[in-house]
């Protein structure tokens, strides 16, 4: 059985944060997939189905998030799941918003859930880190992470969950490469570049130069034109 499991903190009040990135891949691939309803267990909300051939148990822990580890250990205990059957699926400051890496083991980098679940775990687990971006200041990245997906991040991020639904198979079956290519190709181009913008048309009608007219070389009235134009 692969254990899947999306990080995030409980409760309406961080429901769209950045952080909770992790729940809502987990709920597009429940939703997807026709698992069974979320219900209560190991201090999280779990859900079960089948992706592909792969028996999958979904998880959410509710111990917010420093404490993930107790709910997804809990789980694997019980079902006496490998290491190498666990899947986390979180978010990442240090990748453009809408970018996917997968790695197996490493460090935390300062995520908590993470560090919960590598204390709690081990570390030989397949990471799924979906970039949120970097406010680009310290001091801001609390703020970012906690604070909401902006409307404009809709462009990308629905995309981007609608491919962890759709390629989940991709996934499951530890087709990492595959997976990445997959919601690689479905959020690119949707950050659309802007046009430049059309140069100005002048209302204002231009002045246009005056005809050029031969004058007469010989005869009275060449003679009469070089008077009146002073150039006798």
């Amino acid at each position: 059985m692969r254990i899947i499991a999306g990080l995030g903190n409980p409760g309406s009040k961080y429901e769209n944060n950045r952080h909770n990135v992790g729940f809502m891949a987990a709920d597009a691939i429940a939703r997807r997939h026709s698992f069974s309803p979320w219900s209560k267990k190991f201090q999280a909300l779990i859900a079960s189905g089948t992706i592909g051939t792969e028996k999958v148990l979904l998880i959410k822990p509710q111990t917010f998030m420093n404490l993930s580890g107790q709910a997804v250990g809990e789980a694997m205990r019980f079902h006496k799941a490998d290491i190498s059957d666990l899947i986390v699926l979180y978010d990442e400051l240090d990748l453009d918003p809408g970018k996917v890496r997968i790695k197996t083991g490493g460090g935390h980098g300062g995520h908590n859930g993470i560090k919960s679940i590598d204390a709690h775990c081990g570390k030989d687990y397949r990471r799924v880190r979906i970039g949120i971006g970097h406010p680009g200041i310290k001091e801001m990245v609390t703020h970012h992470v906690l604070g909401d997906f902006a409307k404009s991040d809709n462009d990308w991020l629905d995309p981007l969950l609608d491919a962890f639904a759709d390629h989940a198979e991709l996934l499951a079956k530890g087709d990492d490469a595959g997976f990445m290519n997959k919601t690689a190709l479905a959020v690119q181009g949707t950050k659309a570049t802007p046009k430049p913008a059309p140069k100005a048309q002048s209302h204002i009608r231009q002045a246009r130069p005056a005809p050029q007219v031969k004058l007469p070389e010989t005869g009275p009235m060449a003679a009469m034109l070089k008077k009146l134009l002073g150039r006798e």
